[in-house]
């Protein structure tokens, strides 16, 4: 099996990527961190383990379109097969998306297609929902609305906190973004047309 190079973009402390970093995935090189902040927490992380990085600060570019044309000739030199996002936090002009399509992952902390967007620990409590989690999903043009690949649920507690409910979510999200890179890198993973699918069948949620 062949290895997959991947790219990661993060704006702040990474542990998502560190968590993909830590599980030294067989078949996957992480060819380098992207962040639009300078002082994400996790280019130090990256750094630490030899891992390229790249700062292009979204301030400095006119407009959306002209910074994520600059993102991708900055993520396009690796020459990644896959572009995970880990806690980066801009929307996606639909260039660039498209650019991705088929090979450009999300994780999205909530059981989409609930809660999209911001907030969403937050949101769940004022619903008083059951049961929360986290999504792994193939990005498209509408935010956090692509295919879902794979999701972990968690219990929600009536003295749960946005904070203490995050941080459960957060195990999960830790376990399930590995798992399935693993299985992208595996050739086990794809998008045809709207769907995702594992292993040739469609993943129905």
């Amino acid at each position: 099996m062949s290895t997959l190079p991947i790219v990661v973009l993060i704006s702040g402390r990474g542990s998502n990527f560190k968590s993909i970093a830590e599980a030294k995935l067989p078949h996957v090189e992480i060819r380098a961190v992207v962040s639009n902040r300078a002082d994400a927490g996790g280019l130090e992380f990256a750094r630490s383990q030899g891992i390229t990085t790249a700062v292009l600060e979204h301030k400095n570019f006119a407009s959306r379109e002209a910074f994520d044309t600059a993102l991708m000739a900055a993520i396009d030199q690796y020459q990644p097969k896959l572009v995970v996002l880990a806690g980066f936090m801009r929307i996606l002009s639909p260039v660039f998306v498209q650019h991705y399509h088929g090979r450009l992952l999300n994780i999205h902390p909530s059981l989409l297609p609930a809660f999209k967007g911001l907030h969403s620990h937050e949101r769940a409590l004022e619903a008083k929902v059951k049961e929360h989690g986290a999504s792994v999903h193939f990005v498209t043009e509408e935010l956090d609305s692509g295919a879902v690949i794979a999701q972990a649920r968690v219990p929600v507690f009536e003295d749960d906190t946005p904070d203490s409910l995050a941080a459960r979510v957060l195990v999960q999200e830790h376990r399930l973004y590995p798992e399935v890179i693993s299985w992208f890198a595996q050739g086990r993973l794809q998008l045809q047309e709207t769907q995702a699918l594992l292993d040739g069948k469609p993943i129905m949620f």
